[in-house]
């Protein structure tokens, strides 16, 4: 299995784990577990290529999550839903916008 593998079937545990916790399932530990979830996507899932399109996600995915404007959906299920995907691909933003900066600074050396 091969890092990419490793790091798409990550994304797709995060969102999956992200959706449980949402509706109610008790999981130990699930931020701690989202983290490391995002971090592991953040490292091997996001190329070079992408990573611009990646923060532009999640930049929206935040200032959705942050702004209050999921308390107004009628469906109540939604806000700790999206809440644990925020926590999930935050941590993966950072891994990809810590990259970026690096990148960035070695290429302007």
């Amino acid at each position: 299995m091969n890092l990419v593998t490793i790091g798409h079937w990550a994304f797709i545990f995060g969102l999956i784990i992200s959706v449980i916790a949402g509706f109610g399932g008790d999981i130990p530990h699930f931020v701690t577990i989202l983290a490391i979830a995002g971090l592991i996507v953040g490292f091997l899932n996001v190329t070079e290529k992408e990573s611009t399109a990646f923060l532009v996600g999640v930049i929206a995915l935040l200032l959705i999550g942050l702004s209050g404007l999921a308390t107004i959906a009628y469906i109540e299920w939604t806000v700790p839903i999206l809440t644990n995907v925020v926590a999930f691909i935050s941590a993966a933003g950072l891994v990809v916008a810590i990259k970026q900066v690096l990148f960035i600074a070695k290429r302007s050396e």
